[in-house]
């Protein structure tokens, strides 16, 4: 598609930050970038808010609709507004990012109005619900992949960031799917941040005696499994660094005794704190995808992460990183350990963090937001189809 205009549905965006609202605002700058109109429709925040949801990003129009808290994230409510805003701008393609809630209300206004539809799956919701289900867990999983295969059966086209989403779409009967990943900034995210005045402060007040410095960036939520990381606090010789805000932040200061909470940080301060860790360390064996290891790789650091998910697309073991087998208690803290004890520890981790910089400098957004657009593509010839 030469010339595309897209409305994208998303149930997350500015002020928030995490996976959802990152991936968003690299496409609509993308799709500025490269002549395309776009529209957004997200949550709003309320009047009260200190910093409220923009008017436009990357110079495109955004449309707050009403939302409501839950555990720290705002909620858009379903509305007719939203047919209203698609009816106006008239989109080629509806592209609803995460839907589950105000997505939900998008995909069925776009199949309504006649409108090409692209679901982007992102976030691992039945695992998300089964965590903080109790003894019902499994059964309320079991209803939210329902729910799941209800919502995703209105779009013409769902896609997943890595294999092991993909086949957990298809396993439970999700039609019409396939593989698109993320990009990443490997300018801004890059090995050089290391020899930035302001990183070396950072290093010397975090390392003030030497110390490897073992990093976390995301959100501190039960859903990351954090409770990992206390195998990390008597590896001798380092100390634990965690960027990121969230519900755990209190629980996790006295699990973590002598770590570090940085809170929240953006762009050039966050590729900072990327470059003074020695190397990076994640926890999560629900992530459909795992941007932040995306970002250490971009950084040149080795990456150790869960064997599931998605680290496994994103980490080749012995090579980018080590994917512990988060099952056997101990499995974290020797794959660290083994990374830092010996005469070639530190020559190993260079090796890895080179050839992991080097494996994701091609995953620019551009050419993701230009694989999407093929995408969008897909969905406009089923729709054309379903209509002959």
């Amino acid at each position: 598609m030469e010339h595309v205009r897209v409305a994208i549905v998303t149930e997350s965006f500015l002020p928030a930050l995490n996976g959802v609202t990152t991936s968003v605002c690299k496409v609509l700058e993308c799709l500025r970038d490269d002549g395309h109109d776009a529209v957004v429709i997200a949550p709003g925040t309320s009047p009260w808010s200190p910093v409220a949801t923009p008017e436009r990003y990357a110079g495109f129009p955004v449309h707050p609709v009403t939302s409501v808290p839950v555990r720290q994230f705002r909620v858009g409510l379903p509305s007719y507004e939203l047919e209203t805003v698609l009816h106006r701008f008239g989109p080629d393609v509806v592209h609803v990012a995460s839907p589950f809630v105000l997505g939900v209300r998008g995909l069925i206004a776009a199949r309504a109005l006649g409108l090409p539809t692209v679901a982007v799956y992102q976030t691992d919701m039945p695992s998300y619900i089964r965590q903080h289900s109790g003894p019902a867990g499994d059964l309320t999983a079991r209803a939210a992949w329902a729910w799941i295969r209800r919502i995703h059966a209105h779009a013409d086209l769902t896609l997943a960031p890595s294999t092991s989403a993909l086949e957990d779409l298809q396993a439970h009967g999700i039609p019409r799917t396939a593989l698109w990943g993320r990009g990443v900034d490997a300018e801004l995210f890059h090995p050089d941040r290391a020899l930035d005045a302001e990183t070396l402060a950072l290093r010397q007040r975090l390392a003030p005696h030497g110390e490897a410095l073992l990093g976390y960036v995301g959100r501190l939520a039960p859903e990351k499994e954090l409770h990992r990381l206390a195998e990390l606090n008597t590896v001798p010789g380092t100390r634990l660094v965690l960027v990121g805000e969230g519900p755990s932040r209190e629980d996790l200061a006295r699990q973590l005794p002598g770590a570090v909470f940085l809170g929240r940080r953006e762009r050039l301060d966050l590729a900072r704190c990327y470059a003074a860790f020695d190397l990076f360390v994640h926890g999560g064996t629900r992530e459909t995808f795992g941007q932040t290891l995306q970002e250490a790789a971009a950084t040149g650091l080795p990456v150790v992460a869960p064997a599931r998910g998605g680290p496994v697309d994103l980490i080749e073991h012995g090579r980018t990183g080590l994917l512990f087998d988060p099952d056997r208690a101990g499995a974290l803290r020797a794959a660290v350990s083994s990374l830092l004890v010996g005469p070639d520890a530190a020559a190993t981790r260079r090796v890895m963090g080179s050839e992991g910089r080097r494996r994701v400098e091609d995953r620019s957004w551009r050419r993701l937001t230009r694989e999407l657009v093929r995408h969008y593509s897909r969905a406009v010839a089923h729709t054309s189809r379903s209509v002959a």
